[in-house]
């Protein structure tokens, strides 16, 4: 599969320097985030300015091939896709314009699902992450929509087992942020609790920020919080020398 991707490189670029690079994806089936068309934002053109490379890329159950692609994530959704956003990974980390060590990936909701798994299952590819209310585990997210992809957990108990962040937290290292609102009645907080409990058991060091009363897809001061401490993170371990 020829993956979609979009790079927004820092304004001005300089090919002989290496930059650190933030990579924003979703991952979920039929579900695309790179459009052939132009659009951009401010924040993208704040850290562009700041010297960051901006990625956003999909993988091969985004849509963007059609049925062939989706039915790859029959009960294994999550591997395929990790395993895809890995190839750019590495396709980033040999580009000479790129810091070795300094790829962050983030997403909302399956997004914080991937960037969890990112940590875990391709710790070896990715350095940092900073994960939005993501699902940790497809026997607590609700059967009309896991099920449709990954048959019942009594009929698929090693697709449940593979797909789960749980079983990967062993090879976590890096820089991990969970992000979770304690009211999300769609991803339940317990998905990211249960990677905190485990992370704590092993002695990894972490990040958890908890929001009280906020849902799934939050937004007013919470939200205005959270983007705050996005830029504390990426001053912090990306542009920091």
């Amino acid at each position: 599969f020829d993956l979609p991707v979009t790079i927004a490189y820092p304004q001005p670029f300089d090919s002989t320097k290496q930059y650190p690079v933030l990579m924003t994806v979703y991952g979920g089936p039929g579900a695309g985030k790179v459009y052939d068309k132009w659009e951009t934002s401010l924040p993208e053109i704040y850290w562009a300015q700041q010297g960051v490379i901006q990625v956003i890329a999909d993988n091969r159950a985004s849509g963007h091939f059609g049925k062939k692609g989706i039915d790859l994530s029959h009960r294994q959704m999550g591997i395929n896709e990790i395993e895809d956003f890995m190839a750019v990974g590495k396709w980033l980390k040999q580009q000479p314009w790129v810091h070795p060590n300094k790829l962050c990936i983030t997403g909302f909701s399956y997004g914080g699902y991937m960037t969890c798994m990112a940590l875990t299952y391709g710790a070896d590819v990715f350095d940092y992450g900073v994960a939005y209310y993501g699902t940790s585990d497809w026997r607590l997210y609700d059967t009309q929509y896991t099920e449709r992809y990954m048959d019942s957990p009594s009929e698929n108990p090693e697709g449940y087992k593979k797909t789960a962040v749980k079983t990967w937290l062993h090879k976590y290292k890096g820089m991990l942020r969970i992000i979770h609102g304690n009211s999300d009645n769609n991803v339940h907080p317990q998905h990211s609790l249960e990677i905190v409990d485990s992370l704590q058991e092993l002695g990894k060091h972490f990040e958890f920020i908890l929001y009280p009363g906020v849902r799934h897809g939050f937004r007013g001061n919470k939200w205005l919080h959270s983007k705050q401490e996005l830029a504390i993170f990426i001053n912090k371990y990306l542009l920091t020398p």
